[in-house]
Order: structure tokens, then sequence, then C-alpha cells
């Protein structure tokens, strides 16, 4: 890509985000959506391969009913109570059709299709930037509108989330499509809990962005995209396979990792509101996530499983080392004994 065109990309997907993160004004917000939208169609249309391109397609086609959504929304709320302020939405049908639009922002169940083909479509740091910095500006407008929404809604899109994230996600080999439906799974804890602690839900997001990050670099840095790839990817990095396979036993949320900290948050939170059903559900539905994940780790570590692989074997090269990477991993794995000051946030 042009250096000039992948500043303007850069810059826009800053300032996109930063207008929706920092609006009060429902026009501003949505103003900001755009700009994100168009911004990083480039980047996933970059590789100019035919599924590139279907990739970017149905991310635009979606990305732009979901914008037309919001301002639907938006201007029947300020017809009924004249008001535009994101935070001062009361009615109903515009709560309805918030919801259902914010769902199809972030990939939620049942409007979850485009995501994972969008994502493998696109480049692994595109598909980095598409799971975690294009799905922040939806969060926030979900967090800013939580109090208005309807929480019996909210609990069944978090369960059928984690339902289908962990189900579907169990026969993939690709893994821009497995760590799409754990994306969604993820995102399905973050909806739970969203109208009684908006700041837990924020924080299970950015520690779910840090693990992610650290993943996505990891596999960008060993290029890696599928299981049997994955297999003899040893050779070249035994050191990053194998703190990338305690990233996703984090990331899955197995204790005493980061990850087992914002569902033990998460749970201990909708107990306490007398949610223990969907407590309990979404925690057993997490399971089937945790098969993939750990399928995952399996072939990431230095054991070959006794099948025979097509893949040549490849040569330990000399490979410089990232420190953002390794930074990312350490964080990843180590945040555990911070809980009670995440305690004290929330």
């Amino acid at each position: 890509m042009n250096p000039h065109a992948k500043l303007i990309t850069s810059l826009s997907l800053v300032a996109g985000t930063s207008i929706t993160i920092s609006s009060n004004h429902w026009i501003t917000a949505w103003t900001g959506l755009e700009i994100n939208t168009l911004a990083i169609i480039p980047l996933i249309s970059k590789p100019h391969h035919p599924r590139a391109i279907e990739a970017a397609i149905k991310y635009f086609l979606t990305q732009s009913t979901a914008s037309a959504l919001i301002l639907f929304s938006s201007m029947a709320n300020a017809w009924h109570t004249g008001q535009w302020d994101i935070t001062q939405l009361s009615h109903p049908t515009s709560c309805l059709v918030l919801t259902m639009a914010i769902a199809i922002k972030l990939g939620l169940v049942p409007f979850h299709f485009w995501f994972p083909e969008v994502l493998q479509g696109s480049s692994l740091t595109t598909a980095l930037l598409l799971s975690t910095l294009m799905k922040l500006p939806p969060i926030t407008l979900l967090l800013m509108t939580s109090q208005s929404l309807n929480p019996t809604l909210l609990a069944s899109l978090a369960i059928s989330s984690t339902l289908i994230g962990g189900w579907t996600g169990l026969n993939q080999t690709q893994t821009r499509k497995i760590l799409a439906f754990s994306s969604i799974s993820h995102l399905g804890w973050m909806v739970a809990v969203i109208t009684y602690s908006p700041k837990l839900t924020f924080l299970t997001f950015l520690l779910y962005t840090l693990m992610t990050t650290a993943i996505f670099l990891s596999l960008n840095q060993i290029k890696v995209l599928k299981l049997s790839t994955m297999l003899i990817s040893w050779t070249k990095t035994p050191m990053l396979n194998a703190t990338l396979m305690l990233t996703l036993l984090s990331l899955a949320g197995l204790p005493p990792l980061t990850g087992f900290m914002p569902k033990w948050l998460i749970i201990q939170e909708l107990t306490k509101q007398e949610m223990t059903p969907t407590a309990t559900i979404i925690t057993m539905l997490s399971l089937l996530g945790l098969f993939f994940y750990l399928r995952l780790a399996y072939h990431s570590t230095i054991t070959l499983p006794p099948n025979s692989s097509n893949h040549m074997k490849l040569w330990r090269t000399n490979k410089t080392s990232n420190t953002t990477t390794a930074i990312l991993i350490a964080l990843s794995t180590s945040l555990l004994p911070l809980s009670p000051l995440m305690l004290t946030m929330t």
C-alpha cells in the first residue's frame, strides 16, 4: 500500500474511534462510526484477492446497515423525547433498534455470520484491528446506553453468543476463524454483565484486547494461518510457541492466568444480582470454547500428534525478538494477582 494512503487510513481509524468514544451527540457518534468503516475497507481489500474483496463487500454492507439502524434509532428517540444526547435514550422502540444495530456491528448472535468470513478474508494484522480496535466504538455506545436497554434481551444475546461461539468453533481448522468465534463467545460474557456493571464490561474488553493482540502478533510472527501449519511451526520459534500456548490458555480463562480474572468477576457480579442461572449457563457453555483453545495450545507446543503432516518441517532460523509481543504475552499471563485492585475499580 502507498505510504500516504496507509497514513491517511491509520489517521482516519484513530480519528473515527476518538470521535465516537468522546461524543455525546448521536450524529457525531454516527459520523465516527462511518469514518471507521470507510477507513478499514482499504486494509481489508489490500491483498487484491477475491476472498479479500468479498470480505470487504460483506463488511461494508453489514456495517452500513448497522449504521443506518443507529441513525434511525437516534432520530426516533429525538422525535419522541426531543433529546439528541446519547445517554438520554428512553424510547422502547429506539432501545430495541439500537440493541440490534450494536449487535450487528459487534457480531453478536444472531447477527454473527459476517464476522468469521470477513476475518478469514483479511490479513492477520487487519483481523487484529477488526477484533479489537473496531469493536471499541460500538462497545462504548453500548456502555453509554446500558441503563436504558432491556436486560432480558441482553441476557438472551449473551447466552446465544456464548453457545454459538463455542459450538461453531469446534470444527474449525483456520486460526482466524477460531479467533473470530472466540471473539463472539467473549462478547457474550461482556454483554451478560453490561447492565449491572459497565466498568466490569470495559475491563473485560481491555483484557480480551490485550490477550487477542498478543495471540495475533505471535501468529503473524510465525506465519501461521491454519492448524496443519501450526503443527510444524515449533521448529522455527520454540520459545514463542510455548508462550503462545500459555496465552491461549489465558484466553480460555484457566487459572492462574490473566483470562481467569474477568470471568471470575463476571460470575461474581451475576451472582450478586441474583442471576445465578445465567452465570451457570454461560460458565458451562464456555467449556465448548475451552476445547478448541486446548486444541490450539496442543498444536502450538513441541508435541506432534501421531498423524502425518503434508507440510515440510521448517528450519529453525535466527529471528529478531519482538519486544511488544513479549510484553503483551507477559501481561496476558500474569495479571491475576491484580484482581483485588480490579475489584476496587469495578
